[in-house]
C-alpha cells in the first residue's frame, strides 16, 4: 500500500502571506489534499472558493481558537468560557461543512495551573462537541502538544488525551498522533502507535527537534515510522505540519526519496 500526504497550509507555502493563496500553491506542487488551522480573517465563501479553484480536498481544520494575540488557543478546558467554546464549535462546523471537511481539531486552551476543574470542564465540553460532530458526520480530534512548542497548553500529555478519548468512547472523537509532539512528550513511538492504533484519528509529521522535513537531521527515522503505519493498514492522510527548511517546493524531494508520491 502507499501513504497519502496533505500539505498543512499554516506551515507550508508561507512564501505566500495569504492562507487562501496557498491552496493553489499546494495544488501546483502536486498535493491533492490540504489541512490548515482556522482561516482567520477569511469568510466561508472566500476559503471555499480558494479550495474549489485549486481542486484539492480539505481533510482537517483546526477549531476557531479565539484571539491568538491575547494568548487564546481554544476554550475546551477553560472554566467560564463554555459559551465561547460552543460558539467556536458551531463556527468551525459551518466552515468544515462548506469545505466538505470531515475532521476538526479541538484545541484545549492555555492553562497556567491546571486543576480538577479544568479536567471536568474539558470533558463536558468535549461531550458537547461530540454530540454536534455526530449529527454532522464529523470526527473530532484532540492533540497533545508539547510544552517546548506551546508552553502551558492544557492538553500536553498523550496518556491523558488517550484516557479522555477512551472515557468518552465515541467514534466521533479520536486522538491526533502528531509524531513531532509524541516524540517530545513520550517517545516510544512504535509501541504507542501500535498499542493505540484503534484510537488514532489523524497523523501529522515533522522532524524533531527543529520541525523541518522528515528527511532532515534529527531524532526520528521516518522511513521506519511510515513503514509501521503502512504495516498497520493506516489509510488516512498524513499531514505535513512542518516548517520547510528552505522553500516549500524545494523540500518535497523526500517524498519520492522515501518511495512515495503525491499522486493517489
Amino acid at each position: 500500500m502507499s501513504l497519502k500526504f496533505a500539505s498543512n497550509l499554516s506551515f507550508m507555502f508561507t512564501e505566500c502571506p495569504s492562507l487562501i493563496g496557498r491552496y493553489q500553491l499546494a495544488r501546483d506542487a502536486g498535493f491533492q489534499a490540504v489541512e490548515s488551522g482556522f482561516p482567520f480573517g477569511y469568510s466561508i465563501q472566500q476559503v471555499t472558493q480558494a479550495k474549489e479553484a485549486a481542486q484539492v480536498d480539505q481533510v482537517l481544520i483546526n477549531v476557531f481558537t479565539g484571539d491568538v494575540s491575547k494568548g487564546e488557543l481554544g476554550f475546551a478546558a477553560i472554566p467560564g468560557k463554555e459559551e465561547d467554546f460552543r460558539k467556536s464549535i458551531q463556527l468551525t462546523i459551518d466552515y468544515a461543512k462548506a469545505l466538505r471537511c470531515s475532521k476538526i481539531h479541538v484545541m484545549s486552551g492555555i492553562v497556567q495551573n491546571p486543576s480538577p476543574i479544568n479536567d471536568t470542564v474539558y470533558e463536558a465540553n468535549l461531550r458537547y462537541a461530540v454530540d454536534k460532530f455526530k449529527a454532522e458526520g464529523i470526527i473530532g480530534l484532540i492533540e497533545p502538544i508539547n510544552g517546548y512548542s506551546v508552553p502551558n497548553y492544557y492538553m500536553n500529555c498523550y496518556d491523558k488525551g488517550l484516557a479522555v478519548v477512551k472515557k468518552i468512547n465515541s467514534p466521533h472523537l479520536k486522538l491526533m498522533f502528531d509524531i513531532f509532539h509524541l516524540q517530545h512528550l513520550k517517545g516510544n513511538v512504535t509501541n504507542t502507535i501500535k498499542e493505540n492504533f484503534n484510537y488514532l484519528g489523524h497523523v501529522q509529521v515533522a522532524q524533531v527537534p527543529d520541525r523541518h522535513e522528515p528527511d532532515t537531521s534529527g531524532e526520528l527515522d521516518y522511513r521506519y515510522i511510515f513503514s509501521v503505519l503502512e504495516g498497520l493498514g493506516y489509510t488516512g492522510y498524513i499531514g505535513l505540519e512542518y516548517k520547510p527548511r528552505t522553500k516549500s517546493v524545494e523540500g518535497l524531494g523526500w517524498i519520492n526519496k522515501f518511495g512515495y508520491s503525491l499522486q493517489i
